[in-house]
Parts: C-alpha cells; structure tokens; sequence
C-alpha cells in the first residue's frame, strides 16, 4: 500500500481547524407526517392527510398536493398559499377534491370522492416555509373491491380412470374483484396443486373493461376409483381495506368415474333356500366396477340365456338344474371374466299306488297297497281315510276287512325340507259281503192318511246290491233314488199311507240277500167308522119318527095328492115324498108341517 500524499494529509488538516475555529448557526427545518397507505372502497370517499411543523406562520407557509402519475411524473393537483385554497384546473381530481385545513392548524385533509381504480397512485403533501425550508410526505391509495360469489361447474360427462391424458374435472371462476382475487382447488379438505402428469391447475385472468379483475380455474387431473367418492370445491380469497384477506368456498361437486371391472359375484335371488319345481328361478349378477362399455350375460353351460344382468326363468324343472355363468365383457379393452353359480332344482314327482284305482277284498281277509313317490328330497308319507290319518309309511295295510274298512284312502308324499311340497293319490277299497242292511231307526211308524213317507234303507255290501221295494200286499214301491256309499248303497222310496200296511226294504247280490220291514198304522180310520154309525142311527130314528106321524093319521093317503107343480114355490114350501114297503099311499110333507097329497 502507498504512503499518503503528504498535501492531502495538509489540505486535511487546514479544513479540521479552520471548522473549530468558526461558530455555525443550526437552524430548525419543516418536518411532514403522513400515513404510508390509505385504504378505500371502490366508489368511497378517500382522505388523506398531511401533518406538518413550522415556526412560520400561515403567511410564510406554502402547501401543495401533487400525485405520481404512472409515468412517474409528478403533476400538482392543489395549492394553499397565504390562505388561498385553490385546485388546480384540468386534473382528474378537479371536480373530485376539495380540502380543509390551515398551515396555522398543522393540518390538511385533501378528501378525494368517488375514488376510481385509477385513482390508486402515490400522493404528495409538499410544506415550504420561508425560515423552515422544504418538507414533503407520501401516502399510497390503495382500492377494493369485493368480488362476485364464485362459481363452479363440474364435467358434464363420466370420466373413465382408463383416460391415457388428464381428464378435465370442472371450472371455477370468480369475476370483477380488485386486487385480483386467487382461487383455490380443494378434493374434499385437501388443497390441490398442480402435479406433473397427474394434476394440472389452470388459471386465466381477465382484466374487465372497468379495470376489475376475474379469474377463473380450470382442474384437470388423472381420476382414479377412489374419486368416485370424492367432492371437489373452490376457495376465493380476496383483499379487503385494513389488508385484510377474506374468504368464499363453492359448492361442491362430484364426478362420475367409470372404471372397469375387476371381480364380479352371480347369485340366486330368489327363491331363497331350496329351489323346487313349479318356482321361479331369479338369477343376478354384479360387478365391482361402473364402466358402461361393459356388457353383461348371464347362461348354462355354453348356451347365452340372456343379456343383462338378471335372468328370470318361470315355472323351473329339474331340467333347469345346471352351473349358470355370468360373464362382463369390457368392449374398450375387451377384458372379459366372468363367475359361476350351480342351481339344483329339487322335485318330487307324482304318487304311484299299487293296486291302482280299486282293491277288492273279502270280508274278513287281509289286503294292502302300496304308494311311493320318487324325489331329490327326503319325504314322509301318511294315508288318510274321510281326512283322518290311518297309517304312516308306504304300505297300507288292511287286516280282517269288515265292511268298515271299505272307503276311499288318501295316500299323501310330503317334502320335509321344503314346506309345500307334496303329493297325493287315492285308492278305493271294496270289501266282498253279502248285503248287510242297518236296522233302521224308525222301523215302525205312524202318519195320517194320504201322507206321504219317505223310507230309507242303508245297505252294505259289494258288489253294490240290488235294492226293490215292495208291501205285504204284494205292490211294488218305486224307487226314489239309490246313491253309493264307501261301503253300499242307500235307497229311498216315498209311500203314501191310505191305511196300516208293511213295506220292505229288499236287497241282493251274488253273495246273498237281506231284508228289513217297515211298518206304518194309518192315524184316524176309527174316527171314519164312527161317523158312519153315527149317520145309520140318525137315518133309523128318522125313520121311526115318519112312522109314527103315519099310524096316527098326520101323513095324508095318496088320494089327498096335491100337484107340487101347480104350488107356489117357495123358501117354506120345501116337501119330502115318504112312501112305504106296505102301501103306495105317499105322503109329502112340508117342512112347516102340513101335509101335501101326491
């Protein structure tokens, strides 16, 4: 390093004392205090104010505003000097600012009204004083404005997670804010950013003719399955006076995402449990995924029942039993898989007896039959006779047959694994007698006259017996009708009574006969006799009164014969011509008792 130049060292030391022997007299200069910001809404009023100290008085003080114009010139908008307040003429704020204040205050507000986005600029108090000298300050005006609510659309169309480029999700947008506002994707409560080849935010801004801002957000993203239950929403946030942020969500959308299936499930629906014939059969099946490129058929074996997702076969058979498929086909990536399912119809088939229809056998011998019934399920077979059990098993046994044991016999195949499932058939038994006929109850009877009974005869027996009606006189009764029982035949005739009389019950077969007598008294025929007495003796003492009137002369000869013809006829003129066995002599008499000639 070089030595010092010993003239400098001197020049140095000469201005050192020529300074400590002068007296310098420090002055007070104007000093100016402003806000750095003032923050105002879009269309408010916005004051600014400048504060300032000077020994001068309002006379030897000067104030001017002056604004930073974008250029960065400074161009003066007010002046305030020796009390006169004027703004200056052609600025933009010449119509908009007035302000209060006085340099004797240390005070001055400049209010600017209506203030616009292009009024955000630099402003400038400018204070000069006679004996302070020069002072300025600056304040910046910031403008807001509260953006619209935001909006949101989400993609139209599904979006299928086998997209090879990213699939565009939805849209936000929020519109006329100032500063501009920023907008900020959300996948439920996670913010989104963007991810090479996974996630990609767009945004664009648009400055609005009025200077306002919008902005919208575009969201593409590579989806997968999970997103299929997913939400997506935005966040505006935006600024406000005081610099304070505030925030607005949207709604929240939901995509629909198709993705492919992986495994899929086929089942019976229905019926539930056991399948048996006669059901119907109701097959589905499903996958794990929503592509609608995919196609679903459901078949047996190799043969397509249908095609879709459900298959309903009616009015099932054993033959419907098989291994059903169902089978999804991805027509994009043509993938197929496809599942199985094995369906077994039970059945029980139709009862088969042995004898068939009819058994004949003897009165007092022992006879049998037989029913089964071929099924898939276990069974359990009961005989029935008149709806009352007899027997359980296959084999219906009939010992010492009487004419009891005839009837009809039920044989009925139940399913015990499946409830409704059974079969019957019935078998008729005739027992082999000669006709048998039951006392009857009213073998003995009485009804009146003309009356008509009703006579019935139950006969037992087979072959069914040959049933006629007849009286101990020997008359055939018609018979009024026959009708079968289990184990005979019932006959009913109809008799009208005229007086006491049997009827017989009688009935035949190849086996022998029977018979049986009913015996009926006719009521009233001693009351008839009795009449008829009473008529006789009333004719025998009628009789005798005429005779007497004759032995005594009261009943005129026939030579005292009058001509009824020529008498007056007549309600009393009634008469009554008596002759006699011993004389022709007639006499007719009145009623009113005289007599009359003939």
């Amino acid at each position: 390093m070089a030595p010092p130049d010993p003239r400098s060292l001197l020049v140095f030391a000469l201005v050192v004392v020529l300074l400590s022997c002068h007296t310098w007299e420090v002055r007070a200069t104007a000093e100016v205090n402003m806000e750095d910001r003032v923050d105002v809404m879009l269309g408010d009023s916005a004051q600014i104010t400048c504060m300032f100290s000077s020994e001068d008085g309002p006379g030897g003080t000067m104030i001017q505003w002056f604004y930073v114009a974008r250029t960065g010139e400074k161009k003066r908008i007010y002046n305030l000097e020796s009390g006169i307040s004027l703004p200056d003429k052609g600025t933009p704020f010449s119509e908009r600012i007035n302000v209060n204040g006085s340099a004797a205050s240390g005070a001055v507000v400049m209010t600017i009204n209506d203030v616009q986005l292009k009024d955000e600029l630099e402003f400038i108090c400018i204070v000069k004083s006679l004996t302070d000298g020069t002072a300025e300050g600056r304040t910046k005006l910031r403008v807001f404005q509260t953006p619209e609510a935001p909006t949101i659309i989400g993609a139209q169309q599904g979006i299928s997670v086998q997209e090879t480029d990213l699939s565009k999700i939805g849209t936000c947008e929020v519109k006329n804010g100032y500063p501009r506002p920023n907008i900020t994707w959300y996948k439920n409560t996670t913010p989104i950013h963007s991810i090479r080849d996974e996630v990609n935010v767009v945004p664009s801004v648009t400055t609005e003719s009025s200077g306002l801002y919008s902005v919208k957000s575009e969201l593409s993203m590579k989806v997968m399955k999970e997103d299929a239950d997913a939400v997506f929403s935005c966040e505006v946030t935006y600024f406000s006076p005081g610099c304070e942020t505030r925030m607005v969500e949207t709604s929240a959308i939901d995509i629909t995402v198709y993705y492919p299936h992986t495994s899929i499930k086929v089942w019976v629906e229905s019926p539930k449990g056991k399948i048996k014939e006669g059901d119907t059969l109701e097959i589905h099946c499903s996958g794990d995924g929503n592509h609608p490129s995919t196609t679903f058929n459901i078949g047996v074996e190799e043969k397509v029942l249908i095609e879709g997702k459900v298959l309903v076969v009616e009015n099932v058979t054993r033959l419907d039993s098989g291994v059903y498929r169902c089978t999804a086909l991805n027509m994009e990536s043509w993938i197929e898989i496809s599942e199985n399912t094995t369906v077994f119809v039970d059945y029980l088939e139709d009862v088969v007896i042995k004898p068939e229809k009819i058994i004949e056998v003897l009165q007092g011998d022992n006879g049998e039959a037989t029913c089964n019934a071929l099924s898939s399920l276990n069974t359990q077979t009961t005989w029935f006779k008149n709806g009352q059990e007899v027997s359980k098993g296959h084999t219906l046994s009939l010992n010492d047959a009487s004419f009891e044991t005839a009837g009809t016999y039920v044989c009925v195949v139940t399913a015990l694994e499946v409830d409704g499932v059974e079969r019957s058939g019935a078998v008729r038994v005739h027992v082999q007698g000669a006709p048998e006929i039951l006392t009857p109850e009213n073998a003995e009877l009485e009804e009146s006259v003309d009356q008509t009974v009703e006579l019935s005869c139950y006969v037992r027996g087979y072959p069914h017996p040959t049933v006629t009606w007849s009286t101990s006189e020997g008359k055939i009764v018609p018979t009024a009708s026959n009708t079968e029982t289990d184990d005979g035949l019932i006959s009913m005739a109809s008799v009208t009574v005229t007086g006491d009389v049997i009827v017989f019950c009688n009935a035949t077969n190849t086996l022998g006969e029977d018979s049986v007598a009913f015996s009926i008294k006719a009521k009233g025929s001693g009351v008839i006799i009795a009449v008829i007495i009473v008529c006789i003796l009333l004719l025998a003492i009628l009789g005798s009164v005429l005779y007497f009137l004759y032995k005594k002369g009261k009943i005129c000869g026939r030579s005292g014969k009058q001509d009824l013809n020529k008498g007056k006829a007549g309600k009393d003129n009634i008469v009554v011509e008596m002759k006699s066995d011993n004389t022709e002599e007639a006499v007719l008499l009145g009623v009113n008792g005289e007599k009359q000639l003939q």
